[in-house]
Protein backbone atom coordinates (compact mmCIF):
# COMPACT_ATOMS: atom_id res chain seq x y z
CA UNK A 1 0.00 0.00 0.00
CA UNK A 2 1.43 3.43 -0.91
CA UNK A 3 0.46 6.38 1.02
CA UNK A 4 0.72 10.08 0.62
CA UNK A 5 -0.61 13.68 2.40
CA UNK A 6 -0.65 16.75 1.91
CA UNK A 7 -1.23 19.96 4.33
CA UNK A 8 -2.60 23.49 3.01
CA UNK A 9 -3.61 26.52 4.30
CA UNK A 10 -6.74 27.73 3.67
CA UNK A 11 -8.97 31.19 4.55
CA UNK A 12 -12.78 30.80 4.81
CA UNK A 13 -16.09 32.44 6.09
CA UNK A 14 -18.82 31.11 7.30
CA UNK A 15 -21.92 31.43 9.62
CA UNK A 16 -23.66 27.98 11.52
CA UNK A 17 -27.03 27.48 11.65
CA UNK A 18 -27.28 25.88 15.28
CA UNK A 19 -30.59 25.52 17.28
CA UNK A 20 -28.91 27.34 20.35
CA UNK A 21 -27.31 30.97 20.70
CA UNK A 22 -23.84 31.00 19.85
CA UNK A 23 -20.92 33.31 18.06
CA UNK A 24 -20.64 31.14 15.49
CA UNK A 25 -24.07 31.63 14.13
CA UNK A 26 -22.85 35.09 13.45
CA UNK A 27 -20.59 35.55 10.04
CA UNK A 28 -17.09 34.71 10.95
CA UNK A 29 -13.93 33.39 9.78
CA UNK A 30 -10.91 31.20 10.09
CA UNK A 31 -7.57 30.31 8.82
CA UNK A 32 -8.03 26.42 8.63
CA UNK A 33 -5.34 23.88 8.06
CA UNK A 34 -6.25 20.83 5.76
CA UNK A 35 -4.57 17.44 5.61
CA UNK A 36 -5.61 15.42 3.35
CA UNK A 37 -4.76 11.63 3.22
CA UNK A 38 -4.80 9.36 0.30
CA UNK A 39 -3.55 5.71 -0.34
CA UNK A 40 -3.61 3.27 -3.29
CA UNK A 41 -2.47 -0.55 -3.38
CA UNK A 42 -0.81 0.57 -6.31
CA UNK A 43 0.44 3.53 -8.29
CA UNK A 44 -1.35 5.04 -11.27
CA UNK A 45 0.11 5.42 -14.51
CA UNK A 46 2.10 8.62 -13.52
CA UNK A 47 3.71 6.51 -10.54
CA UNK A 48 1.52 8.44 -8.18
CA UNK A 49 -0.95 7.57 -5.50
CA UNK A 50 -2.72 10.54 -6.79
CA UNK A 51 -1.40 14.19 -8.30
CA UNK A 52 -0.51 16.91 -5.38
CA UNK A 53 -2.26 19.19 -7.51
CA UNK A 54 -5.41 17.27 -7.96
CA UNK A 55 -5.87 17.59 -3.81
CA UNK A 56 -4.53 20.91 -3.95
CA UNK A 57 -7.51 21.97 -6.56
CA UNK A 58 -10.23 20.62 -4.55
CA UNK A 59 -9.06 22.40 -1.08
CA UNK A 60 -8.07 25.63 -2.60
CA UNK A 61 -11.19 25.87 -4.27
CA UNK A 62 -12.47 26.99 -0.37
CA UNK A 63 -9.78 29.55 -0.14
CA UNK A 64 -11.19 33.01 0.28
CA UNK A 65 -14.88 31.93 -0.18
CA UNK A 66 -18.41 32.18 1.81
CA UNK A 67 -18.94 28.66 2.29
CA UNK A 68 -22.32 28.85 3.22
CA UNK A 69 -22.90 30.32 -0.72
CA UNK A 70 -21.34 26.80 -2.02
CA UNK A 71 -22.53 24.01 0.11
CA UNK A 72 -26.13 22.84 0.89
CA UNK A 73 -25.23 21.62 4.10
CA UNK A 74 -23.98 22.96 7.90
CA UNK A 75 -20.51 24.50 7.50
CA UNK A 76 -19.05 22.61 10.30
CA UNK A 77 -15.59 21.64 10.55
CA UNK A 78 -16.74 18.08 10.33
CA UNK A 79 -19.06 18.82 7.47
CA UNK A 80 -16.07 19.60 5.46
CA UNK A 81 -13.92 17.36 5.90
CA UNK A 82 -16.28 14.84 4.75
CA UNK A 83 -16.84 17.11 1.57
CA UNK A 84 -12.97 16.72 1.25
CA UNK A 85 -12.56 13.30 1.41
CA UNK A 86 -15.44 12.72 -1.35
CA UNK A 87 -14.12 14.73 -3.74
CA UNK A 88 -10.44 12.68 -4.25
CA UNK A 89 -11.01 9.12 -5.22
CA UNK A 90 -7.87 7.56 -3.37
CA UNK A 91 -8.85 9.62 -0.35
CA UNK A 92 -9.17 7.97 3.14
CA UNK A 93 -8.95 10.82 5.62
CA UNK A 94 -9.10 14.44 6.17
CA UNK A 95 -8.18 16.53 9.13
CA UNK A 96 -9.36 19.84 9.16
CA UNK A 97 -8.04 22.25 11.92
CA UNK A 98 -10.57 25.30 11.69
CA UNK A 99 -8.75 27.30 14.80
CA UNK A 100 -5.71 26.72 16.90
CA UNK A 101 -7.42 23.99 19.06
CA UNK A 102 -10.28 22.91 17.38
CA UNK A 103 -9.62 19.69 15.06
CA UNK A 104 -12.42 17.45 13.03
CA UNK A 105 -10.84 14.59 11.37
CA UNK A 106 -13.05 12.62 8.87
CA UNK A 107 -12.30 8.71 7.95
CA UNK A 108 -14.23 6.22 5.58
CA UNK A 109 -15.15 3.17 6.82
CA UNK A 110 -15.05 1.27 4.35
CA UNK A 111 -10.86 1.84 3.09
Amino acid sequence: MFYVSKTIEISYAHNLSLPYPSKCNGLHGHNAVVTVYCAAPELNENGMVVDFMAIKEVVMALDHKYLNDIFPFNTTAENIARWICQQIPTCYKVRFQESEGNVAVYEKEDR
